[in-house]
C-alpha cells in the first residue's frame, strides 16, 4: 500500500510551527533562512541601558556602532548575511560612556542613563 501525504500526522504540525513562524518575524527571510531582524534586548537597569544582540557569524572586527543619545545603530557583516538595525532606547543616554564586548556571537553594549531634563533654579 502506497502511502499517501496527506495522511503524515505530522504534516499539519509542522505547518503550523512555519505559520507562526512567520507570524512572528513577519514573513521576512533572507536567503540563508534567518529572520532579516537581529534579535536585540534592551534592558533599563536604572542608571544603565544595556543592549544584547545576536550577532551569529559575525568577526569582532565588522562591528560598527554609533549612537546619538537616543538612538544605537548596529551595523555588522558575516559571509551569510548583514546586519542594519536602529534601536530607539529607552531612556537618553551618555553616547561617550558607550562600553561594547562580543563574545561568541553575542554584543553586548553598556550606555550611562542621564536625566531627561535639568531643574532650573529661579532665584
Amino acid at each position: 500500500m502506497d502511502r499517501d501525504d496527506r495522511d503524515d500526522p505530522f504534516d499539519n504540525i509542522f505547518n503550523e510551527i512555519e505559520r507562526m513562524m512567520n507570524g512572528m518575524t513577519g514573513g521576512a527571510r533572507d536567503q540563508s533562512g534567518f529572520a532579516t531582524e537581529t534579535h536585540v534586548d534592551v534592558f533599563d537597569e536604572g542608571d544603565v541601558i544595556r543592549l544584547v544582540a545576536d550577532l551569529p557569524g559575525v568577526d569582532k572586527d565588522a562591528i560598527e556602532l554609533k549612537c546619538d543619545g537616543e538612538v544605537l545603530t548596529i551595523s555588522a557583516a558575516s559571509d551569510r548575511r548583514e546586519y542594519d538595525e536602529r534601536i530607539r532606547l529607552p531612556a537618553r543616554v551618555d553616547e561617550h560612556s558607550a562600553k561594547a564586548s562580543f563574545n561568541n556571537g553575542v554584543l553586548q553594549v553598556t550606555l550611562d542613563r542621564i536625566e531627561d531634563s535639568a531643574a532650573i533654579d529661579v532665584e
